[in-house]
């Protein structure tokens, strides 16, 4: 299966302006997935829907969860 199809057979959305930003949406939980060359970010408003997409993307996946980010593509996150 390709990868575009791994993501959205879990529910996320691509978004056609920007092909490495991802949205899934179910009620008031909302995930962005954003791809940058070899990293992921993963940005929610839901703790528990956090941790089933990682769920998901770990056993599809090769990936390490690095943790809370601090910086992406050197801009601060506060």
């Amino acid at each position: 299966m390709k990868f575009n199809d791994t993501i959205v057979s879990f529910g996320f959305k691509e978004n056609i302006i920007d092909r490495c930003t991802y949205l899934k949406v179910s009620w008031s939980k909302v995930i962005f997935f954003i791809m940058y060359v070899d990293d992921i970010l993963f940005a929610t408003n839901n703790l528990g829907l956090l941790h089933k997409t990682k769920k998901f993307f770990s056993s599809n996946f090769e990936m390490k969860d690095m943790g809370e980010a601090s910086y992406v593509i050197g801009i601060e996150i506060f």
